[in-house]
């Protein structure tokens, strides 16, 4: 697993960039589910490295920080879209 943590973790991102993209440009319905299956590895990838906080601190807070810019925007798209 350890070995393709990288892999999963920038799958995950350029997933999400490719849904809120889609969102912008086609609306919410088609930017929501690569957002939510770049999510979904982000976290796997997200929790495995939360079990061993000492071994990955630096990028533990690194993802906090960016999963949570990600999910504000999604919030905020669904806000404003209305």
């Amino acid at each position: 697993m350890k070995k393709y943590l990288r892999e999963l973790e920038v799958s995950g991102l350029i997933l999400v960039i490719i849904g809120i993209v889609f969102s912008w440009i086609w609306g919410a319905n088609f930017g929501m589910w690569p957002c939510l299956v770049g999510l979904l590895l982000w976290l796997i990838t997200f929790l495995y490295k939360a079990f061993r906080w000492k071994e990955y601190e630096r990028e533990n807070r690194q993802n906090i920080l960016i999963l949570l810019i990600a999910i504000f925007i999604l919030l905020a798209q669904m806000i404003f879209r209305r």
